[in-house]
């Protein structure tokens, strides 16, 4: 992981893709609100400059994610089928192997015909020309510039399905609806003209926000009711296993942001959801809050990568391949070993 950083500007990303012929646009698996814009919005500009683009999306995709793309725009599956004449890859929103396992392939047989753009400060040599900017709040604002650099206009891409509407969910999303200390003027400069391109972004929370199914609530529940507290009530964590999602009729889909609701309490700075995804897999999502008086920063990023995982350093997850109760004790023998900042 160590040496990942640009090899290229986006200028050299578009021209690479304007020189191509048949181009998938891809990102990690279990793709989320930015992984999907970033794909929605690369395949929509290329597209309307006459390109040949296809996204693809790999692992399960939430019903509210995919909605975003217009029906037959993304080709889902695990691993997607690619056609034999795609000559170039754009991969967004990730630049790791242990994200992209569904593709690692297809994606290693194209070697050297792969570019990237990532706001993730780990990840490996899968695009040979890369864009990696960890100052960017989410991928689409990276996307925001390819599609500039492309020559197109987004104040005339703006609306329901537009290139403008696939920026603005990434962008929201990844800055948990601008609330992030991720967000700068230039976050908020851009979200000002997606929104003056025509993005309803009422209809896009309503979307991506308030549109679960009744299953989430009884799965919310069984999560809260197993919380445990650690290090002074300082960490949470909380269990679902897979009893808990077939007692429910809940899925991997319906448990997004579940990892959050501990942090509304005051006195917790890090919250750990453990997930069974399948016998001897364990999913980890780690969130810590922002630092403030009293209130220190933990780095999940760095947490996570103990774990062979990764993110940002309030934002961060990991796929263990151990059971359940294996998952937990590592996660909790790791969290003893967490250095705490003094609080002030």
């Amino acid at each position: 992981m160590s040496g990942y950083a640009s090899t290229a500007t986006i200028a050299q990303i578009a021209q690479r893709l304007r020189g191509a012929k048949h181009i998938a646009v891809v990102t990690h698996a279990r793709p989320d609100g930015d992984a999907a814009g970033s794909v929605l919005a690369a395949v929509r500009a290329l597209r309307a400059v006459g390109l040949r683009a296809e996204g693809f999306f790999c692992g399960s995709v939430d019903p509210n994610i995919q909605a975003l793309a217009r029906a037959g725009e993304t080709v889902h599956g695990n691993p997607p089928t690619m056609d034999a004449d795609i000559d170039l890859a754009l991969l967004v929103d990730t630049g790791s192997w242990n994200q992209v396992e569904p593709l690692d392939g297809w994606l290693k047989s194209m070697a050297g015909r792969v570019v990237g753009l990532d706001h993730h400060g780990r990840g490996d040599p899968i695009a040979s020309d890369r864009v990696v900017d960890t100052s960017s709040a989410a991928a689409t604002q990276m996307v925001a510039q390819l599609v500039e650099a492309l020559g197109i206009d987004l104040s005339k891409h703006g609306g329901r399905y537009s290139i403008a509407e696939a920026l603005f969910a990434g962008l929201a999303t990844d800055t948990g609806w601008f609330r992030f200390q991720s967000v700068t003027p230039a976050v908020l400069a851009l979200a000002s003209r997606l929104l003056a391109a025509g993005v309803d972004h009422v209809h896009l929370h309503q979307l991506l926000e308030e549109n679960g199914r009744p299953a989430r609530l009884g799965v919310t529940a069984r999560a809260l009711s197993s919380v445990t507290l650690h290090r002074e009530g300082r960490i949470a964590v909380m269990l679902l296993a897979g009893s808990d999602f077939a007692a429910t009729g809940a899925g991997s889909d319906d448990i997004g942001g579940i990892v959050n609701v501990p942090l509304t309490i005051g006195g917790i700075e890090m919250s750990c959801l453990l997930s069974e995804q399948s016998p001897g897999v364990t999913k980890c999502s780690f969130r810590s809050k922002p630092a403030g008086e009293g209130q220190p920063s933990i780095d999940v990023n760095a947490f996570a990568a103990q774990f062979g995982g990764g993110g940002h350093r309030l934002a961060a997850g990991a796929r263990i391949a151990r059971p359940l109760a294996e998952a937990r004790a590592l996660v909790e023998s790791a969290l003893k070993a967490l250095v705490l900042r003094t609080r002030s």
